[in-house]
């Protein structure tokens, strides 16, 4: 099964309607169990048990199920609303994915459908004595699962779409990406030097037929193409990245067909909007723009931009760990050259809207010299870039602030902190 393939049914699987689907289709399947096994069953265990009032507990499930199902999808849409009004519309994705909250859905209706087509099979005489013992058990089971799913979401729903809670999906779908970039650097190909960012005479450019964000790249169906006309494939347009038709993907370093370049361009999937998977960049300036908005005068709260500032270390310390643990000599796919992350990009990404908005605060841009003072320690390419930011976001307050004192005490904060001092 190729990576598309694999990206592919990740994403069906985490929509709403999928889990729902399932469970669904495994209700009705239990439902109708009880009718299979009616012969393997005791005729008079029925009685003994009582499971002639399986009919009224079936009719209890059926009406308050379809009640609490309805209240769950609206709650779940005001925590929609609330993650898109109070954080943001890009980390609104993220919400819709929570696997608590689909699972909860799934199993109220799921429950909903098992006690329905119960009651219609009981209706028709369908089970017997016998089945309607079977039908009693599984219902009791269902029962049990309901209580468990309806204390699970009663905690769940005093998180559900805080911005705490948002931030903290999109810092840990963000870290994943990071770590799945860093398991397979430049998508498991060699990186792209400089002197081959641009194609030669002889090689053959392929382009995308549409305008948009590149979401996802199969670079093991490349690497198969590449090994079958012995050459090298670039890759220029990673995930993340905005393409057109007027600017190319990559290219082949060799003469081929049109037919080669529409298996080529069959592995680049483009979508109208950017996705977490692949793409850490994407994470990092979703991150950058909940702590802007956060920042602007008709939000004022400057306490989630200083939480979005510690989770930037965070995410750039698992970025540093993984580049350290890296095998330069681990190349899954050697006729791949790929574009690459770098750092100082990661860097743009997450501080220079936050440099920016929080200006004029001097909490907020305390709290960023001292996060560059802590990834300055992370190595040289850390420090070059924190010094950097330091000075960015210093000139940047320095045009806005209005109180000396405050200008004063971020001034000697930044000195130390890019001359490695102590200062806290």
């Amino acid at each position: 099964m190729n990576s598309r393939l694999i990206w592919s049914f990740t994403v069906l699987a985490r929509r709403i309607w999928f889990r729902a689907t399932l469970f669904s289709i495994a209700a009705v399947a239990t439902a109708l169990v009880a009718i299979v096994v009616t012969p393997y069953i005791p005729a008079d265990l029925s009685t003994k048990i009582g499971a002639n009032s399986v009919d009224k507990i079936l009719g209890i499930i059926a009406s308050s199920m379809l009640t609490v199902t309805t209240f769950s999808l609206s709650t779940m849409v005001s925590a929609f609303s609330a993650a898109t009004t109070n954080v943001t519309p890009r980390a609104t994705r993220l919400v819709m994915e929570d696997s608590t909250t689909q699972n909860v859905l799934a199993t109220f209706v799921g429950s909903f459908l098992f006690s329905l087509v119960g009651i219609i099979a009981l209706t028709t005489g369908a089970y017997g004595e016998q089945g309607r013992l079977v039908l009693f058990l599984v219902t009791i089971g269902v029962i049990v699962l309901i209580v468990v799913t309806l204390l699970r979401w009663i905690d769940h729903l005093s998180r559900l779409g805080r911005v705490t809670e948002t931030t903290r999906r999109v810092e840990d779908a963000t870290l994943k990406a990071v770590k799945a970039w860093q398991e397979a650097p430049n998508l498991g190909g060699r990186p792209l030097d400089g002197k081959d960012k641009i194609p030669g005479s002889r090689d053959t450019p392929f382009f995308s037929d549409r305008v948009g964000y590149v979401q996802h790249v199969d670079a093991g169906a490349l690497s198969k193409i590449a090994d079958e006309l012995e050459c090298e494939i670039v890759v220029t347009a990673i995930p993340g990245k905005l393409v057109s038709p007027g600017a190319p993907l990559g290219w082949l370093r060799i003469r081929c067909d049109l037919k080669v370049l529409e298996k080529v361009k069959a592995c680049f999937t483009i979508e109208d909007v950017r996705s977490f998977d692949q793409d850490p960049r994407f994470g990092a300036a979703v991150l950058a723009e909940i702590a802007s908005r956060a920042l602007s005068p008709a939000v004022n709260d400057p306490g989630t931009a200083i939480d979005v500032i510690s989770r930037t270390i965070r995410i750039l310390h698992a970025w540093q760990d993984g580049a350290d643990h890296m095998k330069p000599d681990d190349i899954r796919h050697p006729r791949l050259r790929v574009a690459s992350i770098e750092v100082a990009d990661l860097f743009d990404d997450l501080f220079t809207p936050i440099a920016r908005d929080g200006a004029s605060l001097i909490e907020v841009g305390l709290l960023l010299q001292k996060a560059f003072a802590a990834l300055a320690e992370f190595g040289p390419e850390y420090r070059k870039n924190a010094i950097r930011h330091s000075k960015d976001a210093l000139d940047r307050a320095a045009a806005v602030m209005q109180v000396d004192t405050d200008l004063t005490l971020l001034r000697a904060t930044a000195i130390a902190r890019s001359n490695g001092g102590a200062r806290s």
